[in-house]
């Protein structure tokens, strides 16, 4: 891995985060197909973001769980990225978009870990028994790079394209809902733009967060008590632009809505 790459490619998306202009693709600065190299790049910023704007984590992001976008990209296998308490909102709450450069927003089911994943290759069980409660959420996601001209080593680097993102208020145990037969619609304002079900995300969310799960412990990086997990879209995303009113139904699970604003209140 060229470390000198990895600084100058960090060092790119920091500046388009910070000056809201996204840049051209940065998969030719780094090794072809290089994921480990573009996972240091998103670990770089994330520690920036930590050491300097002083932001928690509070969990991980599941990208590329539909196998129709997975072809797309020529890829086999999703992507994570790295959640802040921060960029976290409760339904109902408004997001600003002084942050965000070309958003585009998502349903898709949040787990909250109740227990800690560090047992080596995790199961659905073990899942399972680590989750206190699921919620529905919508996912802005958002991109650093121009025109979302993605492959996977620049959704990688760029914290797998993630936004912010809104949260159920309303718990759910797993035991009162089938996550893999559960139906989405969301609407901006009175149109529904995206609509899709439990199967169309690696076949369950539980399954997606498995892979996490398995993911992370080979990381040394394992899942925590506590730890937000969005599990991957239900359906297509829609760009969203301030103004937008945006709410999702996921059945046995309930409604979530938004807000994009202009500014903070």
């Amino acid at each position: 891995m060229n470390d000198d790459a990895v600084t100058s490619v960090a060092e790119l998306l920091w500046e388009a985060t910070r000056s809201r202009l996204p840049v051209a693709p940065v998969r030719d600065a780094l090794p072809a197909g290089d994921l480990t190299a573009a996972y240091a790049v998103q670990q770089r910023n994330v520690a920036r973001v930590i050491d300097e704007l002083g932001w928690r984590p509070n969990g991980r992001k599941i990208g590329l769980t539909s196998p129709a976008v997975q072809q797309q990209l020529g890829v086999d296998q999703p992507d994570y990225g790295t959640l802040f308490a921060e960029l976290t909102y409760g339904d109902g709450e408004p997001v600003p978009a002084g942050s965000l450069l070309q958003a585009r927003i998502e349903a898709e089911v949040a787990l909250v870990l109740g227990d800690e994943l560090t047992v080596d290759q995790p199961t659905v069980a073990d899942v399972v028994r680590a989750t206190a409660y699921a919620v529905p959420a919508l996912e802005i996601v958002d991109s650093r790079i121009r025109g979302w001209d993605l492959s996977i080593v620049d959704t990688i680097a760029d914290n797998a394209s993630h936004g912010a993102v809104v949260l159920g208020t309303h718990p759910r145990p797993l035991s009162e809902v089938d996550l893999q037969k559960v139906r989405m619609r969301m609407c901006i304002g009175t149109e529904q733009v995206s609509s899709g079900c439990g199967a169309d995300c690696l076949g369950n969310p539980l399954v997606a967060a498995t892979w996490l799960a398995r993911t992370m412990v080979a990381q040394g990086t394992p899942l925590r008590a506590g730890d937000i997990v969005l599990t991957g879209a239900l359906g297509p995303m829609s760009p969203v632009v301030p103004g937008a009113d945006v709410r999702a139904e996921i059945e046995g699970l309930g409604s979530i809505h938004t807000r994009v604003i202009e500014e903070a209140p």
